[in-house]
């Protein structure tokens, strides 16, 4: 199997989940296998499996531009926020009101094994799976919960791509895609290509 096509976005909004439903058509025209995943989604916006469980609309949208059936490996961790401080985690496409009750860096450790196992179980039944990271790599506030970037990253060596939306402004004037890399690289993180 190929090294993993990995996403990341120098924010959130970046154009991630759009590149990714993009790369995932590409590949499925071409005769590959490929699964899109991401560890950890936050939306409201949920979509059913066939199987009755949930994940985010954005990974079941990317399964079907996958040519694949989507899965709930696909997105192993939901957050549907119901509060500002509060959300409802939906593991493996099933409320856990036991991890919805803990405190967010104590879920971490609970969270990252099923992460981790969704990940690798769609790297062996497929060919190529394409990733998305989640907001910005680079966030030195959330590196010791991370489960969604460059903790993924390292997991499965994958090959990173960093997106930036020109649109928003700066992306190269600004320290936004500079600073991101920066950051990475100081962390001796995954190839950043």
């Amino acid at each position: 199997m190929a090294n993993p096509i990995m996403i990341m976005g120098c924010s959130s909004d970046a154009g991630k989940s759009f590149l990714v439903t993009a790369l995932c058509r590409h590949l499925a025209n071409r005769g590959v296998r490929v699964a899109p995943f991401k560890a950890q989604n936050m939306s409201n916006n949920a979509a059913v499996t066939l199987d009755g469980t949930e994940i985010s609309r954005a990974q079941y949208l990317q399964a079907l531009a996958a040519r694949t059936t989507p899965q709930a490996r696909m997105n192993p961790v939901l957050l549907k926020p119901s509060a500002d401080t509060e959300s409802q985690v939906i593991v493996m496409g099933r409320v856990d009101p036991t991890i919805s009750a803990l405190p967010w860096l104590e879920r971490q450790p609970l969270l990252w094994p099923i992460v981790r196992e969704a990940l690798h179980s769609l790297m062996h039944d497929y060919e190529q799976v394409v990733i998305e990271g989640g907001g910005s790599p680079a966030e030195i506030n959330l590196r010791a919960s991370d489960i969604v970037n460059m903790r993924i990253a390292r997991a499965c060596q994958a090959d990173v791509y960093l997106v930036a939306d020109i649109d928003r402004g700066g992306a190269f004037a600004h320290p936004s895609v500079p600073g991101t890399v920066s950051n990475l690289r100081s962390r001796r993180s995954s190839r950043v290509l």
